[in-house]
């Protein structure tokens, strides 16, 4: 008899389990859908995810990339929780919560968001598993972080300083340790390693290390070593198991596309793969067990940090359509804080963000902060030279971005409250044409829209329930 991903599971890491036991579950056709950001992140991925996993009881949710420079905001039992290494399902008692091999994991920051959650009366611990292969950050590398966008001056990348790029870089440079390192049964074989890195890493940065204790934290670590034992396993097994089994099985991208070190505005991006391809390179699944592929799309457009942004808008003075979209959209960085620039909603960029990974639909988020706008700018196309480039076309060369002119279509906007309707025939008819034009253009359809923070504050099409 096959065993199913709980039965693997309870074989790897122990038979206490915080899901219910699906051994007796007849065989279906598996379920696997990916969340991604089809812009520069902060589109209420988390809000979807976390809809999805409520609305399709979602069996496993899995993080792909990335580590604790992402972040999402989840409104829940009238409380809002913040996760940014954690996937949305922590929320969702029945879910199994993974931590692919494509993370990198600073491990305290894991378990201060434990306590958080504890906090607000959410015990997620016994839910999460961590990959055995996915890389950890350590404080060093968020010194080294700092150090590298000093140095920069006014040429920073606008780094989260949380020591993601590092860690990736120490990844590919084939030196970093691994949760598989961390867990080591035998004596000294990880702290032998750990000070092995240490000693590379300082003569590279010597003036940033002068003040870093490498035995401090060495000896925060060992008091989470238990802990992290208890969550260590072949993720990569559990999550083919699921989908061998017909669970149903939801991968979760932080940051978002345009954030992508290949296909993003590079050298504005991140340090890992917010894409399709990503997630399964993350996971440890084969692509062809990717179904549904959905785009979250913001009804506008917001980045934080610097690069280019086409279609960004004014916002420090009161009264702009700018200005309104940050306010209103509480427009302010989940992991940083930092305000974020605001814009028209660049449909270009998310044509784009489709071609590279097959949108199969999208989730439009964030349609009620357009209200009280008297008019809206949609951006279809770019000019560069005089010349309209192909729609869903992105310039290889950031120069080349930042002198692209964008090509708008003008819409009528809406003074309704939209927050408390409940289906998307109670909308007015501007906010309708604002959503059948996003549809047309990308040949998508949007089963859901969101109208508001909260959980049930998202319009879903009968047919996607």
């Amino acid at each position: 008899k096959q065993k199913t991903a709980y039965e693997i599971c309870a074989c790897l890491v122990g038979s206490e389990m915080c899901i219910r036991d699906r051994s007796s579950k007849k065989q279906k056709t598996s379920s696997c859908s990916v969340v991604l950001g089809s812009s520069w992140g902060d589109e209420g991925k988390g809000k979807l995810v976390d809809f999805l996993l409520e609305a399709k009881k979602m069996d496993v949710c899995a993080r792909f990339n990335g580590g604790n420079n992402a972040g999402h905001s989840i409104e829940f039992d009238g409380k809002t929780f913040h996760v940014h290494l954690l996937p949305s399902g922590v929320l969702t008692p029945s879910c199994v919560n993974v931590l692919g091999n494509g993370m990198v994991i600073h491990l305290p920051s894991l378990f201060a968001e434990l306590a958080s959650l504890l906090e607000g009366g959410v015990d997620a611990e016994k839910s999460v598993r961590v990959s055995l292969r996915a890389q950890i950050v350590f404080d060093f590398h968020k010194i080294v972080d700092g150090a590298r966008e000093a140095a920069l001056g006014d040429k920073q990348l606008g780094t989260t300083k949380r020591g993601i790029g590092p860690s990736y870089a120490d990844k590919a440079a084939r030196r970093g340790l691994r949760i598989a390192e961390f867990v080591d049964a035998r004596d000294g074989v990880f702290e032998s390693k750990f000070r092995d890195l240490v000693a590379i890493v300082r003569a590279e940065h010597p003036a940033a290390f002068a003040d870093y204790d490498a035995d401090a934290e060495l000896a925060t670590l060992l008091t989470l070593r238990e802990r992290v034992r208890a969550m260590a396993c072949d993720t990569s097994l559990l999550v083919n198991a699921a989908i061998a089994d017909g669970q149903s099985v939801l991968l979760e991208g932080a940051n978002a596309v345009l954030l992508d070190i290949d296909h993003g505005t590079y050298p504005f991006v991140t340090s890992s793969s917010p894409s399709v391809a990503g997630a399964a390179l993350g996971v440890g699944i084969p692509p062809r067990a990717i179904g549904d592929v959905i785009g979250v799309v913001k009804a506008y457009t917001t980045r934080v940090g610097a690069g280019p942004f086409p279609t960004e808008l004014a916002w420090r003075e009161a009264g702009t359509p700018g200005e309104h979209l940050q306010r209103v959209g509480h427009e302010y960085g989940t992991t940083t804080g930092r305000p974020r620039r605001c814009g028209w909603l660049d449909l270009n960029l998310v044509a784009y963000a489709h071609r590279l990974n097959g949108f199969t639909s999208i989730n439009v988020t964030k349609l009620d902060v357009l209200s009280g706008l008297a008019s809206l700018q949609l951006g279809v196309a770019y000019m560069l030279d005089g010349a309209r480039l192909p729609f869903g076309s992105l310039p290889a060369s950031l120069d080349d971005l930042a002198r692209c002119e964008v090509v708008y279509e003008s819409f009528d906007g809406w003074t309704d409250d939209i927050s408390q309707c409940t289906a998307r025939a109670d909308l007015p008819p501007a906010a309708e044409r604002y959503l059948a034009r996003i549809e047309e253009l990308l040949g998508l359809p949007a089963p859901w829209i969101g109208v508001g923070a909260g959980r049930t504050q998202t319009l879903v099409d009968e047919r996607y329930k």
